[in-house]
Formats: structure tokens, sequence, C-alpha cells
């Protein structure tokens, strides 16, 4: 199999596992979490759960950031970042980059500097905010994947099929 093609298949399995994970915690995990009768209980659980989801998604990304740099460097494609109908070529770093900043560093630093007490204070209120900045990655993530898979094969705004 040619380098490239098994570049692009680890980037859209990277990208699959990734925002299929966040699509999955954003409309079925937190809404679930939100409505359990103890938010302290639910904190723990999404925990938990975060830290398992964590490990595949910094694997995920690490996977998508490789292969999306080495696509972009065989196909010489860095001109692309100086022109706006490659829109989707500065969100996809863009959202990677938000994740990856994350996954790597905010998350790690946050779950030093938690303690169990921390737990005590959750409130449903918490939920609400880990379930708005889900929302917004989710819809940023989507919008970036539909332009980048009409973008890959052909479509640009203001330019039509190329």
């Amino acid at each position: 199999m040619d380098e490239f093609v098994f570049a692009r298949v680890l980037h859209v399995l990277g990208v699959v596992l990734w925002i299929g994970g966040v699509a999955m915690v954003t409309t079925v995990l937190l809404p679930t979490l939100l409505r359990m009768q103890s938010a302290t209980e639910a904190m723990v659980f999404f925990d938990n759960f975060r830290r398992r989801f964590a490990a595949q998604a910094r694997y995920s990304t690490l996977f998508v950031g490789l292969s999306g740099f080495y696509m972009t460097h065989v196909l010489d494609a860095w001109y692309r970042f100086t022109q706006w109908q490659y829109w989707w070529m500065h969100t996809m770093v863009l959202i990677w980059l938000l994740f990856t900043i994350m996954l790597f560093v905010l998350e790690p630093r946050a779950r030093r500097r938690q303690s169990t007490s921390t737990h005590k204070n959750v409130s449903a209120q918490s939920f609400v905010k880990i379930l708005r900045m889900h929302r917004i990655l989710l819809g940023l993530s989507l919008i970036t994947v539909a332009g980048a898979v009409a973008g890959s094969h052909g479509w640009l705004i203001g330019g039509g099929l190329s």
C-alpha cells in the first residue's frame, strides 16, 4: 500500500475515533449524567470515563496530527494555508491544536490538582457548562469534517469544483 494512502487511512480512522468519541460524550454521556440524582456520583463516573477516553483521544489526535502533517508535506500543500478557499485546512489545524492542548496539557494538569474533595462541591451546573463546551467543540469539529471532506473532493467555496 502506498505510504500516502496509509497516512490518509490513519488520518480518517483517527478522526472517526476522536470526533466520534466527542459526539458520544456530548450527545449521550453528558445528558445522562445531567439527569443523575447525585452530581457528586455523576462527576466521579465522568472522571473515570474521561480518564479512559482521554487515552484513546490522545493516540487518535497523535495519529491525526502526524498523518495530516505528512500528507501536507507529501502533497506540498502548504500554499493552501495562504488561500481562504482552503479554510477547512485552517480549521483542521485549529481544532487539532485545541484538542491537543486540552488532552496533553490542560486535562493532565487539572487531574493532578484535583482531589476527591472537589467532587463534593460539584453541581448540575458544572455539567451544564461541560455540556455547553462539548457542544461548541463538537459543532466546530463537525463543520470542519464536512468542509474537509467537501474540500478534499474538490468543492471549494468561491471556487466551485476544482
